[in-house]
């Protein structure tokens, strides 16, 4: 009897991908909706890859069986995915004030501006603000967090992909 793990093929990665990204965004409107800690605007860019590689997933799923469509497909879902870890490490970055974020969403910006301008500023300013953790474990961010899900999905449709061509079964 053989005791090795048995890995998913190349062809149900996208079905796998799309359940993964439906449990991180599920988190994340869980975090929202249940524990109301709300997204500040680098949190929705977050989201936004992830519902983008959904349904690139989602397309690559249909398209599976043509071995370009299913390599192209899982290679964009990949690129999509890095996009949003790259956002992560951006929003990760002005949470430990490494640099400065956007000034729509950070305190920064207020301090050459007159009374009026201020008065502006502050009237129109997000609620929820980047710069500040809203929310952390162990040290870790959502943010952090998002980056951490993200560069491990990557890595592990990258690996799946290697596999299948080692293996041959593309």
């Amino acid at each position: 009897m053989d005791a090795r793990l048995k890995l998913p093929s190349l062809q149900q990665t996208p079905a796998l991908v799309m359940l993964f990204i439906a449990l991180v965004l599920g988190t994340a409107y869980f975090f929202e909706h249940v524990l109301d800690i709300h997204p500040c605007a680098l949190c929705q860019y977050q989201r936004l890859a992830w519902w983008i590689a959904l349904g690139l997933a989602g397309v690559t799923y249909y398209l599976r069986r043509r071995r370009i469509l299913l390599l192209s497909g899982l290679t964009l879902t990949i690129i999509v995915i890095l996009a949003g870890a790259a956002t992560a490490g951006y929003h990760v970055g002005v949470e430990q004030k490494w640099w400065e974020g956007p000034s729509s969403c950070t305190n920064s910006g207020l301090n050459d501006l007159d009374i009026n301008a201020l008065k502006d500023a502050i009237m129109n300013a997000p609620v929820i603000r980047c710069d500040e953790v809203a929310w952390s474990l162990f040290g870790i961010s959502m943010a952090g967090y998002n980056l951490l899900l993200a560069l491990g999905a990557a890595l592990g449709i990258g690996f799946l992909i290697r596999n299948a061509f080692r293996q041959d079964t593309v």
